[in-house]
């Protein structure tokens, strides 16, 4: 889990490098197509006739929109935000879930949850305080995203009998589907450098999946949820390091009452088994 958590960090950085000199719809495509071409072997094993025999086909349909409107959205954002920053709000996904699972999943919440919902919406609420440069788009793009993000974890709940393999692979044909739309739209020539960091892009995605994937069969998913959380030291880490970016002290206070917030409804999740504790199923 930690090692998916640090490849997942990875990649964020590198995409956040990449769509500085590309469009987000051609970093998008060529992420995809590399992380296709890294999942063929998985797909020859699972059998190519079970990727079309899936339960509940239109929500299956409704999780690729999600997930391809949050990882277009996660692009969007990183280009004119500071990782942390966004990786923060990413974090955050938890606490929508929690609160839309009464809604949309007839899931009962007590007060104690509520509570630390209530807590981690304050730490949204400071930590989507403007950094040095405001971007109302990117801005836009980070709410919408994680949104979408929490929305395809809900959906994703409802679809526990679809294996990961199947799940994965519909998630990168709509991402790619996205990029091909977008691609043509702001197209630039990559140089042979950017065209392996663009390949490698998709290579540490499918890593970072297979990291966290291996980590659920070994252990309970409310156990290892809070390591989670490693991804905003990370960004934090990677930020620095690349893009010479300081974290605000309203970031720092705002992740502090979100993890704090999801690290509470993670252990509260161990106690009835009903409410297993989300985990990133990130393909930024």
């Amino acid at each position: 889990m930690l090692a998916g958590m640090f490849l997942f960090a990875l990649n964020d950085a590198m995409g956040k490098w990449l769509v500085a000199s590309y469009g987000v719809g051609q970093v998008l495509l060529i992420r995809s197509l590399a992380a296709l071409i890294v999942q063929a072997p998985f797909l020859w094993a699972f059998g190519l006739a079970r990727l079309f025999r899936l339960e509940r086909p239109g929500l299956q349909a409704l999780r690729v929109v999600f997930s391809s409107i949050e990882v277009f959205c996660f692009y969007l954002a990183v280009r004119d935000l500071p990782l942390a920053d966004v990786m923060t709000w990413w974090l955050a996904a938890p606490i929508y879930v929690a609160a839309l699972s009464p809604l949309l999943l007839g899931e009962k919440v007590g007060l104690w949850r509520w509570g630390a919902v209530a807590v981690g919406f304050v730490g949204v609420v400071i930590a989507l305080g403007p950094s040095g440069a405001v971007s109302p788009v990117a801005t836009a793009a980070a709410i919408v995203g994680t949104l979408c993000f929490a929305l395809m974890m809900i959906t994703g709940r409802s679809l526990r009998g679809t294996p990961d393999t199947a799940l994965v692979f519909w998630q990168l044909v709509g991402a790619g589907v996205a990029g091909a739309v977008a691609a043509p739209l702001a197209w630039a020539p990559p140089t042979p450098v950017d065209w392996t960091l663009l390949g490698l892009l998709g290579v540490v995605a499918m890593g970072a999946h297979l990291c966290v994937n291996r980590a659920l069969k070994l252990a309970d998913a409310s156990l290892i949820a809070p390591l989670q959380y490693t991804l905003l030291l990370w960004a934090m880490i990677l930020g620095w390091l690349f893009f010479g970016d300081i974290p605000r002290a309203a970031m720092l206070l705002g992740a502090v009452l979100i993890v704090g917030s999801g690290l509470a409804l993670s252990l509260r999740a161990r106690t009835p088994p009903a409410a297993t504790a989300p985990l990133p199923d990130k393909t930024g």
